[in-house]
């Protein structure tokens, strides 16, 4: 029973001196950060999280370090002057700790990626061109004259290319978008990675613009409520406007055959009425009686046969004597 609580506590001693050792891993990064062509100068910045005894600079996969700075308190540079080739590679940096002591693991990889502008840039077509709408797929095609290399995607504002195809046999790379949405708006280029031992690209070449932009309505879905008001409204007062259209129509037609029905030959015009001139008993004494004929214009044509008949009408004339 005891060498086993022996054991177990020894277990735990070593968990803890092991935990106690492992200090927090460093940082890489790289300024400038792209667009680093040769015979550039670059650095290279390791962020240390405390105080470190010395700090190391490693290629990717190689235990010998490039180069090493000692006593340093958060950050440490190293410069790649007039970068060849050989220098696009990965690289880590490590440090050794003050307190508590240890050394640290290697920070994650960092790629130095260079432009070489001996190659010529890649060319890049669209399809469909520019104005494309939600859920389409899209294809941009990468070509060049030089077979067997591996071809990459970029989109302005993202440092990283968004899509790369492995080493092909032909000159052509291709690449598909499936069912865009409006965050994949933006321009393209392209570039393409020289095979070899380093990270060597070609410059980027011409840029495509892509749109995408919603699709039409559909009838009856988005919209269609009120484009059916309006339809409803619209043919309501069309409805309106034909009666009333037609009800003008009637009336004027009315009206003309009431006119033709008063010139037609052979009418007999209406006889105006007898005019009655009240006069008081008292008053009729001394009056004298004439018969005066009343003659009505005639609305027909001067040689018609038809002889209108005069209008009698009865009044007196004479004087009134005085009182």
């Amino acid at each position: 029973m005891a060498p086993m609580v022996v054991a177990l506590i020894l277990g735990w001693w070593l968990v803890a001196v092991s935990r106690a050792q492992q200090l927090p891993r460093p940082s890489l990064s790289l300024h400038p950060s792209q667009r680093v062509s040769l015979g550039d100068t670059v650095t290279l910045r390791c962020h240390l999280p405390q105080p470190a005894a010395w700090v190391r600079l490693y290629q990717y996969d190689n235990p010998t370090y490039i180069e090493q700075k000692d006593n340093v308190q958060d950050m440490a540079e190293f410069s790649l002057a007039e970068i060849k080739k050989e220098d696009a590679v990965i690289y880590q940096c490590q440090y050794q700790g003050l307190a508590p002591a240890g050394i640290s693991e290697k920070s994650d990889p960092m790629k130095l990626v260079v432009t070489d502008h001996s190659y010529p840039p890649p060319g890049i077509s669209l399809s469909p061109e520019e104005y494309v709408e939600i859920g389409s797929n899209v294809t941009i095609r990468c070509w060049n004259n030089i077979s067997g290399v591996a071809f990459f995607l970029h989109k302005e504002g993202h440092s990283a290319p968004v899509q790369r195809q492995k080493l092909s046999a032909g000159s052509m790379g291709t690449f598909t978008l499936f069912r865009v949405t409006p965050a994949d708006s933006g321009t393209y280029r392209c570039s393409y990675r020289i095979t070899g031992c380093c990270l060597l690209f070609s410059p980027l070449g011409d840029n495509v613009t892509l749109e995408v932009i919603p699709r039409p309505a559909i009838p009856g879905v988005n919209g269609g409520a009120s484009r059916n008001l309006v339809a409803t409204v619209a043919g309501g007062c069309a409805a309106i406007v034909f009666i009333i259209v037609l009800t003008v129509s009637f009336l004027l037609v009315a009206q003309r055959r009431r006119m033709q029905t008063d010139e037609r030959p052979g009418a007999t015009p209406r006889s105006p009425e007898a005019v009655q001139f009240q006069v008081s008993p008292g008053d009729s004494e001394g009056l004298t009686y004439a018969q005066l004929q009343a003659v009505t214009p005639s609305t027909h044509p001067p040689d018609s046969s038809t002889t209108p008949e005069p209008s009698i009408i009865y009044t007196e004339v004479g004087t009134r004597g005085p009182r």
